[in-house]
């Protein structure tokens, strides 16, 4: 079976023993973090950098991966968002796994950065995106009808054959799953 068609858990468990398997991960989430950290902490320098750092702290950490019922890229965010922490208490990012497997800085110019600022506020939307299929299928549906068709929850609520109560907490609840996913926290909107 080709790479691209594994989701994340396989991928994780091939990346084990095949490169290739990795990259594809790489592929799949590259930009996604990188947007992640850019929102977090609004410099694209740092952005960069611990979006290095996540993977290759990934890369060192694939032998106690674990596949669960969650996604796969639930691992990778969990890495990120420690990197993330660790960022944010100390002012800098870490690279102690980047050191560890041989990878150099990445420097910027001012028209790199500027280039990658552009690329991590286009990005922002599309992370949402791609996180929105993490959700469960109830909340995805609920809230792709509410937000991205702009349908009232009356006429959602009597396609899925549920209450618009029931809507509204799927929408409620996929919003909060997006927060978290993305890094927003647990703030009640």
């Amino acid at each position: 079976m080709p790479l691209s068609e594994l989701d994340d858990r396989e991928l994780l468990v091939a990346a084990r023993s095949d490169r290739d398997a990795f990259a594809e991960l790489y592929r799949r989430h590259a930009t996604g973090l990188l947007a992640y950290f850019g929102r977090a902490l609004g410099r694209s320098d740092l952005a960069l950098d611990l979006t290095a750092e996540t993977f290759a702290s990934a890369l060192l950490a694939l032998p106690q991966y674990q596949p669960s019922e969650a996604p796969g890229a639930s691992w990778l965010y969990a890495i990120a968002r420690s990197r993330l922490v660790d960022a944010l208490r100390r002012g800098a990012a870490e690279a102690r796994a980047r050191e560890r497997l041989g990878m150099r800085a990445v420097v910027l110019d001012d028209h790199g950065e500027a280039a990658l600022n552009r690329l991590i506020d286009e990005l922002d939307g599309r992370a949402a995106l791609a996180v929105l299929g993490e959700l469960p299928e109830e909340q995805r549906q609920a809230l792709t009808a509410r937000f991205l068709d702009g349908r009232d929850y009356a006429e959602i609520a009597a396609e899925m054959r549920c209450s618009e109560q029931v809507v509204r907490k799927r929408v409620s609840r996929g919003l909060r799953g997006l927060r978290l996913r993305l890094g927003g926290g647990e703030s009640r909107g």
